[in-house]
């Protein structure tokens, strides 16, 4: 009885939750989309070097799966028309081999570089979007 009242709470919980996860995915422009998938990409090497300290490698291999999805993903968005983004491919490449390499050596320190990548890219970004929402909406505009 226990069990089957949580799965009622589970249910009734998580598609409120997942309805505004997709509203807020629905209405992000490209960029905050974007701080999205590195937001993700760094709750997935987390959760994978948790996976790891906890001798769980499921988990971890799931969820360094899943971050370098979010990478490649990354990768395949970029426009080869900006400079920046032949700059860009090369480090996206590296850190996908990398993820690779913690998963096959069970390496927390390397999810920790590949995590400080991701961290500079992300932050990089957000204030990337930042200047740009001064520029359209004036000093003042927080949008």
């Amino acid at each position: 009885m226990g069990t089957h009242k949580k799965e009622c709470v589970n249910t009734v919980a998580n598609p409120t939750y997942e309805t505004y996860q997709n509203q807020a995915i629905n209405t992000a422009s490209p960029g905050e989309l974007t701080l999205m998938l590195y937001n993700g990409c760094l709750k997935f090497i987390k959760l994978a070097k948790k996976g790891m300290e906890e001798k769980d490698y499921e988990a971890k291999n799931t969820n360094i799966q899943k971050a370098q999805r979010i990478i490649q993903e990354l990768m395949v968005t970029l426009d080869p028309q900006y400079e920046i983004s032949g700059q860009m491919m090369p480090l996206y490449d590296y850190m996908n081999r990398r993820l690779m390499d913690a998963n096959v050596k069970n390496d927390p320190e390397i999810l920790d570089e590949v995590a400080g990548f991701v961290t500079e890219f992300r932050d990089t970004w957000k204030e990337a979007l930042k200047i740009a929402r001064q520029q359209k909406y004036g000093a003042g505009g927080k949008a």
